[in-house]
């Protein structure tokens, strides 16, 4: 069940640069979220009507509260101002949206999450949800976030475009040179990443669910402004599509065109 609520910021942290972690008291949404949802949050500017996506990293349900970690995109955009807030401001969310990982066909199973920039925080909850161990391989350009978290959860390793840390390269370069296995891939970050990450899991023979980046402007599947390319035709609409807000954003990697 969706809500539409007014949330109250609890704390604000800058992880990194541009990087920032939020957290919301928002109980009605933290009691039915699932690893891998998002909420659409809006912002406080009547001139600016549409939600901006953002996935959950930590989804707290007894204490009815939501992490949010993201990144702001530049001056003067929805993601600034939620970065300027401050503990007791008011936001306003909808919420929990689109589909999660499939933690139930993860079960008994050694999962390798896989991440990419800011596509690495929704895979936080995940880890933590899983009953077995698993692997995380983190995609930075240079600066890390998050990492010391998944340490405690994961057997994490990590790449970096620059090479500052872990492997230098892809997080499929990490895999290789660090010699990474496991039974079933969940997945978050770029495009380029998430079709890597299908042609290796297709390789391998391994079930790979994608959580996929798309702009999106209701968040309910009303707006089909964020629609993505499917192998199988839809039985209602009879086209190749599906609403990556509403039948997503997580797909398993042989349902989708990327």
């Amino acid at each position: 069940m969706k809500h539409s609520i007014d949330t109250t910021v609890i704390s604000q942290e800058m992880l990194s640069d541009g990087i920032y972690s939020l957290v919301l008291h928002a109980p009605a949404i933290a009691s039915e979220a699932g690893a891998g949802q998002f909420i659409g949050l809006y912002s406080r500017d009547q001139s600016r009507l549409l939600m901006r996506p953002i996935s959950l990293c930590g989804i707290d349900a007894a204490a009815g509260t939501l992490r949010l970690v993201y990144r702001v995109t530049g001056a003067g955009t929805g993601t600034e101002e939620f970065s300027l807030c401050r503990p007791g401001d008011t936001l306003r969310a909808i919420g929990p949206l689109g589909n999660g990982f499939p933690l139930d066909k993860a079960e008994g199973k050694r999962v390798i999450l896989i991440g990419g920039g800011i596509g690495i925080p929704p895979l936080l909850e995940a880890g933590k949800r899983l009953s077995e161990r698993p692997a995380a391989v983190l995609g930075y350009r240079d600066a890390l976030f998050l990492d010391k978290e998944f340490e405690d959860l994961c057997d994490t390793c990590i790449a970096t475009e620059s090479g500052s840390a872990g492997t230098k390269g892809t997080v499929l370069d990490a895999i290789r040179e660090q010699g990474v296995t496991g039974d079933m891939i969940f997945a978050c970050g770029p495009m380029p990443m998430l079709r890597a990450v299908k042609v290796y899991a297709l390789e391998k023979g391994m079930p790979a669910y994608l959580s996929l980046e798309e702009r999106m402007a209701c968040g309910i599947g009303a707006c089909l402004g964020c629609v993505c390319r499917t192998a199988q035709e839809d039985p209602h609409s009879h086209v190749h599509n599906a609403r990556v807000c509403q039948d997503g954003p997580v797909f398993e990697c042989r349902e989708v065109e990327l």
